[in-house]
């Protein structure tokens, strides 16, 4: 199955573009006058001498996993129009006002149910932020393509935060393809000058030099912001890319650029902790959620300018909400332990994906993400099954085998991968793919074949 067949299986509601106008909610850039109770407490983020008069929601939304439902016919998920429209006006509704796709996002519709979504609420009430994710094809005709379908999708005349997205994958070489040689960047310079982009940046997964070398285009070309994973288990080195959070910001709060962070829960790793390192958050500060230590961490730095969450669910919005509104900065005693607690996680030893889907589709059908999670949920819950001398092991067998065959369906389980490595250079996260499928698969062979 190729992308293109994988993508007409996702398919997205449309009955939404017919939705009538909503009351729109007066709060979407924190405007002087706000009276709403409900929304005057959200932080806000504002650069003057980088952004212009922009003032950002401390909490932005990423729009990487948008909710899906069942297709009616049967083939794959789409896109529940309807759920992500009252996501976007209860966020709005509650001072959220900057939202993050691409048009590789949920198999390429993330943008257009962003675009219905938002549509109904005026214009200067929230920013876009959007990036030319021309990985595949980075012609200059697909590339410019790209650009101009964002506008359609998004169903705007201009695009406030625009990156060259996933900066450093393939090293400088890679950006020089997507960017230099096809003159896109030269184009997208223009565009900004002429008001189409209101801001330039780039999204970073690569390394120490990639990223120094980055920066040192700074004088050239202006960077208006930067996007980075920033998290508290990453700050003082990432396992993907041996690189630290707390460089990456360090430096670009040297240069004066704002700062907007991904991956605050590492794809969902930091709540689906072990239950002692959950008991240990909570016996700190009971009141407050796993999540909201992640997400204060994050916004207690003074040059960030918004957390992008993913958040698929309404309680997660309520919950990332409440930790924002206002946020209440970490004091060092609870940075230190926030530091130790990062040391505890690292000692259990979960594959670091953060479930983006950019290795999809698999060309042998694998759901790789599933698979992974799968695992990474075991080691948490300290369910992976060991030795047969431990007294738990028949049950742990059996549980491990059931859920993993819960968990994936067995034609897209990882005995199905020939290692053909397709997947390895789409991961940000730098996850050698075919070698923890094997790992995994050896393992689930070994738990077969142990019959007791």
């Amino acid at each position: 199955m190729d992308r293109r067949e994988f993508i007409k299986i996702i398919g997205i509601t449309s009955a939404a573009t017919a939705l009538p106008s909503c009351v729109p909610s007066n709060s979407g850039r924190g405007a002087e006058g706000d009276t709403d109770t409900e929304t005057k407490d959200m932080t806000y983020r504002q650069f003057p001498a980088a952004l212009g008069d922009d003032r950002v929601s401390l909490l932005g939304y990423g729009c990487m996993r948008w909710p899906t439902i069942p297709n009616p016919d049967g083939n794959g998920d789409m896109i529940d129009q309807d759920a992500v429209n009252r996501l976007v006006d209860y966020a709005i509704e509650h001072g959220v006002n900057f939202f993050d796709t691409s048009p590789v996002y949920v198999q390429g519709w993330s943008e257009r149910a962003t675009g219905i979504a938002l549509k109904r609420h005026p214009r200067n009430s929230y920013y876009i932020s959007t990036k030319l994710s021309n990985f595949s094809d980075a012609s200059r005709e697909n590339s410019l393509a790209m650009y101009r379908r964002s506008f359609k999708e998004l169903q705007v005349d201009y695009i406030d935060y625009y990156l060259l997205h996933a900066i450093g994958g393939g090293g400088m070489k890679e950006f020089h393809r997507r960017y230099v040689e096809n003159g896109m960047l030269d184009f997208l310079l223009e565009e900004r000058r002429a008001g189409r982009i209101r801001h330039l940046g780039w999204s970073f997964h690569g390394s120490k030099e990639v990223f120094d070398e980055m920066l040192a285009l700074h004088d050239t070309y202006h960077w208006d912001f930067v996007l980075i994973q920033m998290n508290y288990v990453d700050w003082h080195i990432a396992k993907g890319s041996g690189i630290g959070a707390e460089y990456l910001y360090t430096e670009l709060e040297k240069r004066g650029i704002p700062v907007n962070v991904m991956e605050p829960l590492l794809g969902g790793r930091l709540t689906k902790l072990p239950d002692h390192i959950v008991g240990r958050l909570k016996q700190r500060a009971p009141e407050r959620s796993v999540a909201s230590w992640a997400f204060r961490f994050v916004g207690s730095h003074p040059n960030v300018l918004s957390v992008l969450s993913g958040m698929t669910y309404m309680e997660h919005l309520q919950d990332n909400i409440r930790t924002y509104s206002p946020l209440v900065p970490l004091n060092r005693d609870e940075t230190d332990f926030l530091f130790d607690t990062a040391r505890l996680i690292e000692q259990y030893p979960t594959i670091p994906c953060n479930d983006c889907k950019y290795c999809m589709p698999c060309p042998y059908g694998i759901d790789i993400p599933a698979i992974l999670l799968h695992y990474n949920k075991c080691v948490n819950e300290g369910s992976v099954p060991k030795s047969r001398q431990d007294e738990n092991y028949r049950k742990m067998r059996r549980t491990f085998l059931v859920s993993y065959d819960r968990s994936v369906p067995q034609l897209r389980q990882a005995d199905h991968c020939i290692a053909c490595g397709q997947c390895i250079s789409h991961c940000p996260q730098r996850i050698d793919i075919p070698k923890e499928l094997h790992k995994i698969d050896n393992f689930v062979e070994k738990l077969k074949q142990d019959t007791l």
